[in-house]
């Protein structure tokens, strides 16, 4: 579940949006709750280390419990931790390949819904996105023009041709893994085929520079790059993030160029969700009045893709890898 821009970068960002989009003659904003909110930074019931403890600790022979590890406020992964989010990834991996071999034309976007938490629950996990500031439910569904946020309902009905996102995320023994898939339901045409291909296409030039002694920016220019030579747009109002601990944490993951991006080094145990959304029109978007789901503004087509990434000692692992299953 990608964040809002807003959230990681403030006020700035978020009024240059706002003139973005009164460009838009469809433009109805609603204040989006949830995903747009300040994404939550640190766990404030997390022990933390102080004199006085240490001091007792020494005299009393008894550990003092201290904070995850973190590199310029990003939480490294321990090796067990690492081991938590691999599972966490399989269970949102093996959800969204259940999704895509079953969905069907007549079916309801509730009814992957219902689907997904079944199975998210039946694996000893917990639906991330169900409750998660309101929002419904344990997917995101996103039908053509849909960019992200989707909710799912029973009355909305999946058609031959659709181009349907579905995102989802699992919490397990206290980790969270999070993926998001665009689904050709039946037989699509090309151009929405095309438009497919290259969000995935951008997605893996992403995680191409996801490696040790990398930036963050080396992630955000190699799919700016990648979108730009498909011909389409890509949406700067929605980030991915650091994803562990808690669904929406640092660091911003941006899918373009910009100096007020905080540029990281990636370092082994950071966990993130690079998702680049990809338009086949204009970049700008508008938020409908449920105040989750955002549609593009011109009415074309949106597709998406998402993996959680884990950085190792020597290079990266895909969390929620469907192939590996």
């Amino acid at each position: 579940m990608v964040t809002n821009t807003t959230g990681f970068l403030g006020k700035s960002v978020h009024l240059r949006n706002q003139q973005r989009q009164k460009s838009c003659i469809l433009l109805v904003r609603a204040g989006c709750p949830g995903p747009s909110d300040e994404t939550p930074i640190a766990n404030l019931n997390q022990p933390r280390m102080n004199v006085l403890g240490s001091l007792l600790s020494r005299a009393l022979a008894v550990p003092v419990m201290v904070g995850p590890r973190k590199h310029q406020g990003i939480e490294l992964k321990s090796l067990p931790e690492r081991d938590t989010m691999r599972q966490a990834g399989r269970i949102v991996a093996t959800v969204l390949k259940e999704i895509s071999e079953l969905v069907q034309p007549g079916m309801t976007t509730a009814d992957l819904d219902d689907h997904a938490e079944q199975r998210i629950r039946e694996m000893g996990a917990t639906p991330s996105f169900k409750g998660y500031h309101g929002f419904p439910g344990s997917i995101c569904a996103s039908i053509n023009d849909e960019v992200v946020h989707g909710i799912p309902r029973k009355r909305k009905v999946i058609k031959a041709g659709d181009l349907l996102k579905v995102d989802t995320g699992a919490y397990y023994d206290g980790f969270h893994g999070d993926s998001c898939i665009t689904i050709a339901v039946g037989r699509v045409n090309p151009r929405a085929k095309k438009l497919m291909d290259a969000a995935q296409t951008a997605l893996y030039a992403g995680i191409g520079q996801a490696l040790p002694g990398k930036t963050l920016l080396d992630i955000a220019g190699a799919i700016e790059d990648s979108i730009q030579a498909s011909g389409y747009t890509v949406v700067e109002e929605f980030t991915g993030h650091g994803v562990g601990r808690n669904l929406h944490e640092p660091p911003a993951v941006f899918n373009f160029r910009t100096k007020e991006l905080p540029n990281v080094t990636l370092k082994p145990g950071m966990a993130l969700a690079i998702e680049p959304i990809v338009n086949e029109g204009s970049k700008v978007t508008r938020t409908l009045r449920d105040r989750w789901t955002v549609v593009t503004c011109d009415r074309k087509l949106s597709a998406q893709f998402e993996h959680t990434v884990l950085i190792t000692e020597d290079g990266q692992e895909i969390l929620t890898d469907r192939s590996r299953l």
